[in-house]
């Protein structure tokens, strides 16, 4: 049952890709402010737990809810319009656009009326796109189309940013710069449950992980309890 402090509240989760199952029977919760880090092998359904919350992947059971409603298998774009963003590790961008283009589409369906008081801010989060903000979003390095995409997110307003592999394919150099955004975005309240291999990048930004492990929640708590200690997390994963 979902406490009252809960933004998101995941349910004895079941999903499947036609007879394979992916996740069989997962729950947990996410507090607003808070980000949590689901890490595990790949395989393991991290990505199918974040796409099935999205609406992107149906649910065979259970039940998602969100801010009090129940959300499960409602299509993408409503569950989108209740506030909750995903940006995928496609990224999804419109190549010939331009960076600022790309961005105000994030604040189309949502968050309109704000979207010149959105894109400064983003710009404050992202200087370097506001150097690019003329470029077409093909020009640009994969980090810095990873910045387009999850800026074009923050153009909408979340109420709860869903980041899936916000590190992939990326320069350590970008990875860095990643984390400082992320980092940035949670000070500022940001509520976010990412998807994250890069342990490093995971544990810097999150409050909480979970564990995955063949479609189950294995284990899971507090990163401060960790003490810089990540062995024990390693050998949850994939071993």
């Amino acid at each position: 049952m979902a406490t009252p402090e809960a933004l998101l509240s995941i349910a004895d989760l079941h999903v499947a890709y036609g007879t394979k199952k992916i996740l069989h029977g997962i729950d947990f919760e996410i507090s607003q402010g808070e980000v949590i880090s689901v890490l595990g092998a790949n395989g393991s359904g991290k990505s199918t737990a974040m796409n099935t919350v999205s609406g992107f992947v149906p649910a065979l059971s259970g039940k998602i809810t969100f801010e009090g409603k129940n959300i499960t298998n409602l299509p993408a774009h409503e569950i989108f319009r209740h506030g909750v963003v995903q940006v995928s590790q496609a990224r999804d961008l419109f190549p010939d656009l331009t960076v600022e283009h790309n961005l105000r589409l994030g604040a189309a369906v949502r968050n309109r009326d704000g979207a010149e008081e959105q894109l400064e801010r983003v710009f404050h989060y992202f200087p370097r796109l506001l150097e690019r903000r003329r470029q077409h979003a093909r020009t640009l390095s994969g980090g810095e189309q990873q910045m387009v995409a999850i800026g074009r997110a923050v153009m909408s307003k979340p109420r709860l940013l869903l980041l899936d592999e916000p590190s992939g394919g990326l320069s350590p150099q970008f990875v860095n710069e990643i984390s400082i955004i992320i980092k940035a975005l949670k000070g500022d309240g940001a509520t976010m449950l990412m998807v994250e291999q890069n342990l490093s990048l995971a544990f810097q930004v999150a409050d909480r992980f979970i564990i995955l492990r063949d479609g189950l929640v294995s284990d899971g708590g507090f990163v401060k309890g960790l003490e810089d200690n990540h062995d024990e997390i390693v050998k949850q994963i994939y071993l």
